[in-house]
């Protein structure tokens, strides 16, 4: 008999505790990164997000779009300014991100999961009234910081066995249009939820010490103390925070994990070694 098939067979075996573990939990992913950025990476990450919601779990989807906003603007000329690294978002920008996330990017990832056989339906945070924001610094103008979330339409569409795909923009309290850090939105939601787990996917191999080693498994204390002391820094510090965040907010477990590795979530969920860098508190 085909070695191969032994070998399937037998993973699949070894995946049933963690299908019946996850039976009917919530999963939030944050997609970025170099999953977004081909159609082969999309459609595998599609693939996936429809085999989870098949095997009974209820995922939902947060993207960003960065790369993608940089190229519109460049296209149509408009110059970014830029306060601490963070990108200053007035009107003009405001028109394009919502263009380019709403628009170009959600249907996209939309469409990928529909072509794989899921229901997926897109969606942002001004949705519904879903994700309310305050003005995260006036000196970044229209960048929004989430502070009353609303998840009802989302349970409404998990009953209906659709899978969510949201962008990153909030409605202001008067009625403004924000743009929101994608790992931030995500991490709302998932503590809004209560979600089972909040998966980051980055294009890193996760969170390292100071050698360089990939930490597989951390403490919210743990992961604080890397922050204070420098270990953890630049990009992985906003995404960390967010974790410890919805972690507080009763997200049971947070997982940065590298998007360049094929079937990284089925990797993390389904199998003994996972794919990244797991926070959660210690077990009693």
């Amino acid at each position: 008999m085909n070695q191969d098939w032994i070998a399937t067979a037998a993973t699949l075996s070894q995946a049933l505790p963690y299908l019946q573990r996850y039976a009917g939990a919530t999963v939030v992913i944050k997609l970025g990164g170099h999953a977004m950025g081909s159609d082969e990476a999309m459609y595998s990450f599609a693939r996936d997000v429809v085999l989870m919601q098949q095997v009974g779990l209820n995922p939902v989807v947060v993207h960003g779009g960065g790369p993608m906003i940089n190229e519109m603007l460049a296209k149509l000329d408009i110059k970014s300014e830029f306060v601490n690294g963070k990108r200053v978002t007035d009107q003009a920008t405001m028109d394009v991100v919502e263009m380019v996330l709403s628009g170009k990017v959600n249907n996209r990832i939309v469409q990928a999961i529909s072509d794989e056989g899921g229901k997926a339906v897109g969606l942002s945070g001004k949705d519904a009234h879903m994700m309310v924001c305050d003005q995260a610094d006036p000196a970044l103008g229209l960048v929004g910081t989430p502070a009353d979330i609303d998840v009802t339409i989302l349970r409404d569409l998990h009953a209906a066995k659709a899978i969510p795909v949201i962008a990153p923009l909030g409605m202001g309290r008067n009625g403004e249009t924000f743009n929101v850090n994608g790992d931030t939105v995500a991490g709302a939601i998932a503590g809004a939820l209560r979600a089972d787990r909040l998966l980051l996917l980055t294009d890193v191999s996760g969170v390292k010490d100071k050698i360089g080693t990939v930490l597989t498994e951390m403490s919210p204390a743990q992961v604080a103390d890397l922050i204070a002391d420098g270990t953890i820094a630049g990009g992985m510090i906003p995404k960390t925070e967010t974790a410890l965040d919805a972690i507080a907010q009763g997200v049971r477990a947070v997982v940065v994990l590298d998007g360049r590795v094929p079937n990284a979530c089925l990797l993390e969920l389904f199998t003994d070694h996972g794919a990244g860098s797991l926070i959660r508190e210690p077990k009693a």
